[in-house]
């Protein structure tokens, strides 16, 4: 495989379990590697800069700032861009594919959708609607931007029509499951935020995945969580949504490490994201915009405004 004309961003907090594996998935295609890198106490960055990747640190506030940040700040001279997390691999199907079709796409075609499997405790979750999951990842330079929200952020054209290739790439986090409950729980805060700034209009919505515009997959599933899942209990949405992702999505064909995935992720983690949605809103319900903001960031520990 030759080096495209292709920019791969990673950012970073301690993934020295990581980080070489990503590298090496698309060191083979991929013409440079940025990691921007929030603080690492590890060897993150040592082995990145052993890799060949051009390493660069900025204050982390949200993983949506962070990424912004890297695509305006970042010397991109590349016709095309890549996200990937630290956790995630390309495949080398996947690999050959991007090689065979990327320069070759009609100028019309500003973005790529590409599948994404998920591997939890060594196991391919096929079931419960974890596959696949279609997410924007490429794109020509200039052509998008991230959405800005605390959690649950995708890439979004502002240009262009975008194509999705067949093959697929895997999120695979060798951490165990006090990481991923730790995870989830600072997941749950950052998603109970967004919930409330958009109830109370507290700050600028980012919604662009709303517009009528977007109609990918990642499209639809925000439209039903805004839609209809929020707007229910939470006692009853997560119990809804589990019975319906476990059973009627065949959740229970992924075995004894899908039902501990679909459990944690799909109920404990929604009702968690709920629970916290009450306790934040009966503190800041009634007061006003700018001081409910700033109650808010008192409360989560986060530069919320």
């Amino acid at each position: 495989m030759g080096k495209l004309s292709l920019t791969v961003i990673i950012l970073t907090l301690n993934e020295e379990r990581h980080i070489e594996r990503a590298i090496r998935s698309v060191e083979a295609f991929a013409c440079s590697i940025f990691v921007v890198d929030a603080g690492s106490k590890d060897s993150t960055c040592d082995i990145a800069k052993r890799l060949g990747a051009v390493v660069t640190e900025h204050p982390w506030r949200n993983y949506a700032d962070q990424f912004q940040w890297a695509l305006e700040n970042m010397p991109t001279r590349t016709n095309w861009v890549m996200r990937l997390d630290a956790d995630e691999i390309i495949e080398p199907e996947l690999a050959r594919e991007v090689c065979q079709k990327l320069e070759a796409l009609p100028l019309d075609i500003s973005g790529i959708y590409l599948n994404r499997k998920h591997v939890f405790m060594g196991r391919w979750i096929r079931f419960g609607g974890r596959f696949p999951l279609t997410l924007l990842r490429i794109w020509r330079t200039g052509h998008a931007r991230i959405e800005q929200r605390w959690m649950d952020e995708h890439i979004v054209l502002i240009h262009g029509s975008a194509v999705t290739f067949e093959n697929t790439f895997a999120d695979c986090n060798l951490n165990d499951l006090s990481y991923f409950i730790e995870k989830h729980n600072k997941y749950a805060t950052r998603e109970a935020i967004d919930v409330l700034v958009r109830r109370y209009e507290l700050l600028d919505e980012d919604d662009q995945l709303l517009a009528p515009s977007n109609k990918g997959q990642a499209s639809r599933k925000r439209v039903l969580k805004e839609r209809v899942f929020n707007k229910l209990p939470f006692e009853v949405s997560t119990t809804l949504y589990f019975f319906f992702r476990y059973f009627i999505q065949l959740g229970f064909l992924d075995g004894r490490p899908g039902a501990i995935y679909h459990f944690l992720q799909g109920y404990w983690y929604r009702f968690l994201v709920g629970a916290k949605v009450a306790e934040l809103d009966h503190a800041i319900g009634r007061l006003p915009k700018n001081q409910a903001v700033k109650l808010l960031a008192t409360l989560t520990g986060l530069k919320v405004g």
